[in-house]
């Protein structure tokens, strides 16, 4: 039997063998193979899979396109695994491969169960920043979009074979945190017995008055007979320990892990990281004094024309320079941020991956730009925007949460519609797009609710080997031994043309781990576990209304019984895999 672990890359695998075999023989010279692929064709008449090759080699071949083509197809024909190979167009090779091959594909994913389309290989270290939402309040949808996309990222690579570390920069240093502290005071105040005003530019919500009563149970009046230079550092430390424990809780809730909180005040207090990547950069000739022209389009009395200690981004792609110091000598955000992605490429990561909110798209060039400069081009950066969400109930904007002042935390939301609700649904739309998020439609039972469908069809697996069992008692209940005796069914059986479509999608999952693993790209797993619940439930649906798995899958003959109770063992292997994937639960019954 060939692999089939994954049969889009042993068919590539196929491709490259016939290419050396040409060369071998000396009909085609040597060709570099790297940018050859094999992909489902546009058109699914046109077979079950395509390659580029004759189109990406001619050149190198000397060969016009289809004439390449027909020396490729000429060595595939005798492949043990493909039917038919035909040539299109100018040179596209459509292949068709024998239905046994799809058998074998369904009897792996069987046989190897949740590690069907894992990458078991130790690849390279990459970090996932995500979330890293400033410790000034609890957490919000939109954060909630963040840590579940970035959570889901990283499980993903994780499955891909990447070594990944998952991280959280705290944002514990700067005017907002200092923000935050004097409006924490001010509920220490009010815990106090004071009568309290929140000014303009203070945080109103309620979540504060928790650690104004610490503050007080801890230092009683104290405080208050502090000057601010001395109160401020105290008060902050205990805001921000208090709502970074919210926020961990927060997160929590919504079963997203990370392993690393990077303190971003750490830069300065142990040993001034920033001022030495800043020597550093100045070293290599990266950092300079000079003086920046007026924005484009800008007000002259909002620019400030004075000599400065520059970044030069320009040489690193972006659009301007980038001032590292501010004119009362303090250090801008942009120097903290090249010192903490040094920090990362230093602690081993060539590979990062930042996810950031809809409002920091155009601060991309410049932060790409520092880490070419502080990895001399070793490190690669990739950032992920993460669109706005819009929460609605019925169509309808839901209002802001009293609790937080001015918007809806994401424990709110997760009391309300559950976890698994909010994980997928944040998912089921690409990233870098705004989200409708409507709180009543994600609870529908129904297909137009992506999340509840899916589980569904994992649930509704469940139910036909249940009901199986009453004309087929050896089935066994414990799954382990329920796969190894579906492992050994007669999948010949399986002739019908949508049950040869259930099991290339089946087949097709490895390929996708892998794409959406380089892409970065989790929402492309929750398309596919619609896609593959729509075709089962389609399946299941032919037998009638009335007992439809006793109409199709239950069958007289016992052999085509069992083959079609391990095609559901595939349905129920990959949607597992897909919803842990997504951090979504797989349940055996639903009601």
């Amino acid at each position: 039997m060939a692999d089939t672990s994954n049969i889009f890359a042993t068919v590539l695998d196929r491709v490259h063998a016939a290419l050396r075999a040409l060369a071998a023989s000396g009909t085609l010279p040597a060709l570099d193979a790297s940018r050859v692929v094999v992909e489902p064709p546009r058109d699914v008449t046109h077979g079950d899979m395509a390659t580029n090759a004759a189109m990406v080699l001619t050149k190198e071949a000397g060969r016009k396109p289809r004439e390449l083509a027909e020396l490729i197809a000429e060595k595939l024909r005798a492949d043990e695994l493909i039917a038919t190979v035909d040539v299109a167009g100018p040179g596209f090779i459509n292949l068709t491969l024998k239905p046994n091959v799809w058998a074998d594909a369904l009897r792996t994913a069987i046989t190897a169960g949740a590690d069907y389309g894992r990458n078991t290989g130790k690849g390279e270290p990459v970090n996932v920043e995500y979330v890293s939402a400033n410790p000034t309040g609890p957490m919000h949808v939109g954060h909630g979009r963040g840590a579940v996309f970035g959570d889901a990222l990283a499980n993903l690579l994780e499955y891909a074979g990447r070594n990944v570390t998952r991280e959280y920069y705290i944002n514990d240093a700067g005017a907002q945190v200092d923000v935050l502290a004097r409006s924490a005071y001010l509920r220490y105040r009010e815990a106090l017995g004071e009568t309290i005003t929140i000014p303009e530019g203070f945080y109103p919500g309620d979540y504060l008055k928790p650690v104004g009563e610490a503050l007080a149970a801890e230092h009683g009046a104290a405080l208050n007979q502090m000057p601010e230079e001395k109160w401020l550092p105290i008060v902050r430390a205990k805001a921000i320990d208090m709502m970074m424990a919210s926020i961990r809780g927060d997160l929590a809730v919504l079963n997203v892990k990370q392993e690393v909180f990077f303190s971003e005040r750490s830069l300065t207090e142990n040993g001034d990281q920033v001022r030495a990547t800043i020597e550093w950069l100045r070293q290599q000739g990266h950092v300079y004094q000079g003086r920046l022209p007026p924005p484009k389009g800008a007000p002259i009395e909002d620019w400030e024309d004075r000599e400065q200690t520059l970044f030069r981004a320009t040489a690193f792609g972006d659009d301007v320079d980038r001032p590292l110091m501010k004119s009362d000598g303090s250090y801008t955000y942009f120097a903290s941020d090249i010192a903490y992605h040094k920090s990362k490429f230093d602690r081993g990561f060539h590979a990062m991956i930042d996810v950031w909110g809809a409002d920091h798209g155009g601060y991309i060039k410049r932060i790409q730009a520092a880490v070419k400069a502080v990895t001399g081009g070793r490190g690669e950066l990739d950032v992920k925007i993460v669109q706005l969400v819009r929460l609605l109930r019925a169509g309808e904007p839901v209002k802001m949460s009293k609790r937080a002042g001015d918007f809806v935390t994401l424990r709110e939301v997760v009391d309300e519609v559950g976890r698994d609700a909010v994980r997928f649904m944040m998912l089921y739309r690409k990233n870098d797009a705004v989200l409708d998020f409507d709180l009543a439609k994600v609870i529908e039972q129904s297909r137009e609710n992506p999340v509840f469908y899916v589980q569904y069809g994992h649930a509704r697996a469940y139910s036909i080997f249940r009901n199986a069992r009453d004309v087929l008692p050896d089935l066994p209940e414990e799954a382990a031994a329920r796969v190894a005796y579906l492992a050994k069914a007669p999948l010949e059986f399986l002739v019908d043309a949508a049950e040869l479509a259930l099991m290339k999608k089946i087949a097709a999952y490895p390929r996708l781990i892998e794409a959406a693993a380089a892409a970065h790209e989790p929402h492309r797993v929750a398309f596919y576990l619609y896609e593959l619940a729509s075709e089962f439930h389609a399946h299941w649906t032919r037998g009638g209304k009335e007992s439809p798995h006793l109409r199709f899958i239950i069958q007289s003959d016992p052999r085509l019984t069992v083959a079609r109770l391990a095609l559901v063992q595939g349905v129920v292997t990959v949607l597992a895999s897909g919803l842990n994937l997504l951090g979504v639960g797989a349940p055996e019954e639903m009601r």
